[in-house]
């Protein structure tokens, strides 16, 4: 498709403003909405419970002189309560401001200070205290954990107070009079990697248009009664509007962390969960590291089996397996496939949905072969933020999707991705129209380099920023290096980087535990010792040149140094959904990078040994 030729779905039906929304979708009995496991026991509130709740949360704001469009901070991890909170100031009229727990001080400052919130709902005492002494000039502040003064308990018991005397509602229903579809609902913050984040300021109908488009059940296939489980933070705007829909197909919706999403899927048995590539590569790698610390037959026979079963995957959409492909297979799913998703809880997965980053074909085609289905769409904070998905019955993998209903796309002459639809922000909180990423005939201009199939698929290549230009004058895709070497398990993290140089090079963290079991290094040493070990380096090359000989030979990775740790937030080196900050990275390990320079890895292994 030319850039000349926008690709569109029909509008749905005027949606609803969010309060409306919610209440709506909570209405009627639903005996579990809401849950969560704390220390092995199930925590829920019925659909009744949760409007209660935030109910009491829309009246304790307005008592606290919290009024129709003021703004609300929710600076916590997840919980049952996070999205009590969301309701709540949502049914008061106000506007959300989702934090991550993980926000650096200074940028917690900015943001409660540009929102010009009202209050900010934490984690728990010690946050509340925290924010208190390191932010001057703090909101009031609400743990939701606890009992005492100052807890969400607490307030919510005051807002209930006043919910008892509402008889009829006509009380919580007069705070949304006047909330327009275009006015502002939630005022997200761009995690970003360079400079302050940015506030996007989405409306009613940005995202209820969004979530029934998105979340259609005739497309998503969700059952009223199933279960959804989230474990990406909902300060994200992926998982905000994933609660939503899920809300939205009154699913039963449990809520985990990173920490405990092991052994939550497996005792929860969820039928859908979004996750980031990142958790996929973590979740293969798991069970690989867990089989060869096993050791035994174990230890070789599960590698084995998954790299039969993408290969197979592989060569069926290909266009058919041989004999030899097939019937091992059959023995690899016998041994060991078929038996993956009850160990790891998603024996009643539907499917997983995979956004926020690019998800390698490997990576996608080895969670297929498990047995459950990958689905990738693609989306920005600024487009609330699902612009394009794939489906059950619609599913191309390498493709992000098909535009969901209503949402146009156009691919410009440069191949930056095009959009325009009611899912589009109404623009960046406080900047001039000249700063707004809107190009003259309002198509929000999102800063990633595409293209759209025959099928009307989207195809993302990369970042229109990120791109890069060899000395030889060729533009280079770091994705598409950095994802292609993703797929070795023995790596963590990667950067690509060569700006003006004659080859790309890489910095690259190991998975640092299987490195260990592999090469028989003890648990005790520490990272930077490792990342000088000869034989840490020498995997590390081997795996870059294997995964990168099919790129095109200006792209084939010549340079490579080995990280002495982990990228973190905490460092300042990753965005809160963990994007890197190049221009961060690239000036710390500065040194790093002039040593990469210093040898090329394919004279390396042509020489002789």
């Amino acid at each position: 498709m030319t850039h000349s030729e926008p690709s569109a779905r029909p509008v749905e039906a005027e949606p609803a403003i969010l309060p409306d929304f919610i209440a709506e979708r909570l209405s009627v009995g639903q005996p579990v909405a809401l849950a969560e496991l704390r220390d092995g026991q199930t925590v829920s509130l019925s659909a009744q419970d949760v409007h209660r709740r935030a109910a009491a949360v829309a009246h304790a704001l307005r008592g606290r002189g919290v009024t129709r469009g003021d703004r609300v901070a929710i600076l916590a991890n997840n919980s049952v309560d996070w999205l009590v909170a969301d309701f709540g100031t949502l049914y008061a009229g106000a506007v959300v401001v989702p934090m991550f727990a993980t926000t650096a001080d200074d940028q917690v400052a900015f943001i409660l200070a540009d929102s010009e919130a009202k209050l900010v709902f934490v984690d728990d005492a010690k946050v509340a205290e925290h924010v208190r002494t390191a932010v001057p000039g703090a909101p009031p502040v609400i743990a939701l954990a606890g009992d005492g003064d100052g807890s969400f308990a607490q307030f919510v018991r005051e807002g209930a107070l006043r919910d008892d005397a509402d008889l009829g509602g006509a009380l919580l229903r007069s705070y949304r009079q006047g909330i327009g579809l275009d006015d502002l609902a939630v005022l997200i913050y761009t995690s970003g990697t360079t400079g302050q984040p940015k506030g996007v300021m989405l409306s009613h109908r940005n995202i209820v248009s969004d979530v029934t488009s998105a979340f259609a059940p005739s497309a998503s296939g969700q059952i009223e009664g199933e279960t959804g489980l989230s474990v990406l933070p909902f300060a994200h705007i992926y998982e905000h509007t994933n609660a939503l829909g899920y809300r939205y197909n009154r699913l039963i919706h449990y809520v985990t962390t990173p920490e405990r999403l092991l052994a939550d899927m497996r005792a929860i048995r969820p039928n859908y969960v979004a996750f980031v590539p990142r958790i996929f590569e973590r979740l293969i790698a798991g069970i690989i590291g867990s089989a060869r610390a096993g050791g035994g037959l174990k230890a070789k026979l599960v590698p084995w089996a998954l790299e039969v079963g993408t290969d197979y995957e592989h060569a069926i959409r290909a266009g058919g397996a041989g004999v030899s492909l097939r019937l091992r297979h059959a023995l690899a799913k016998k041994l060991v496939l078929s038996k993956i998703p009850a160990t790891l809880g998603i024996d009643r997965l539907k499917y997983f949905v995979s956004g926020s980053a690019p998800l390698h074909r490997d990576t996608a085609l080895t969670i297929e072969a498990m047995g459950v289905p990958v689905l990738e769409g693609y989306g920005l904070t600024e487009t609330s933020p699902v612009v394009t998905v794939n489906r059950p019955g619609d599913n191309d993998l390498g493709t992000v999707g098909a535009a969901i209903n209503g949402v146009e796309l156009k691919i410009a002459a440069d191949g930056e991705v095009l959009v325009k639809g009611p899912n589009v922000m109404l623009g960046y909180y406080k900047l001039p129209k000249d700063q707004q990423p809107f190009d003259a005939d309002g198509w929000f201009q999102t800063g990633d380099i595409g293209a759209i199939d025959a099928h009307g698929h989207l195809v993302i290549t990369d970042r229109k920023k990120e791109l890069f230009k060899s000395s030889g004058g060729k533009w280079i895709s770091p994705s598409r290096i950095e994802t292609a070497i993703k797929r070795s398990i023995y790596v963590g993290q990667v950067m690509a980087f060569g700006n003006n140089r004659p080859h790309p090079a890489v910095l690259l963290a190991p998975n640092w535990d299987l490195v260990r079991a592999k090469l028989e290094i003890p648990a005790t040493t520490p990272t930077a010792e490792m990342a000088a070990d000869e034989r840490v380096r020498t995997l590390m090359i081997r795996e870059t040149a294997g995964n990168t000989a099919d790129l095109a030979k200006y792209e084939q990775v010549h340079r490579i140094a080995v990280l002495p740790r982990d990228l973190t937030i905490e460092d300042g080196e990753l965005s809160p959904t963990l994007k890197v900050k190049r221009r961060v990275v690239e000036q710390r390990y500065a040194n790093l990078i002039e040593q990469a320079y210093a040898e090329n890895l394919r004279e390396r292994e042509a020489a002789p040994a």
